[in-house]
């Protein structure tokens, strides 16, 4: 029986599903306020760049943002297989480097914070 990569994606794509479907509310909710000019505090520049700056919130955005990432690129394959694109080999490198390249580049930006 040949082995397959389907359980890594999959793995990482309800991961991702499940953490947007949890946050994806709260982060409308946020931003909606910060859009009517209501800021809480702890959602100030200081604030936010010191959560960032530490070990703890640059695991956790790192771990939001490639979860996000890898959801998005699985749920697009899926998406342009159901349009009529059927190269699906061309279609998951494609998408899934994409995933890879913002996962590097978000570690690279988060380090340097």
């Amino acid at each position: 029986m040949a082995k397959s990569n389907k359980p890594i994606v999959w793995s990482l794509f309800a991961a991702g599903g499940t953490l947007a479907a949890f946050l994806a509310p709260v982060l409308v909710l946020l931003f909606l306020l910060v859009a009517l000019g209501h800021t809480p505090v702890l959602l100030g520049y200081e604030q936010m760049h010191a959560f960032a700056g530490g070990w703890f919130g640059k695991l956790f955005l790192l771990t939001v943002i490639t979860l996000f990432l890898w959801h998005a690129a699985h749920r697009l394959r899926v998406t342009l297989h159901d349009v009529g694109l059927r190269q699906d080999r061309v279609l998951a490198v494609v998408v899934y480097l994409v995933a890879a390249a913002g996962t590097v580049l978000s570690v690279l930006y988060l380090w340097r914070i």
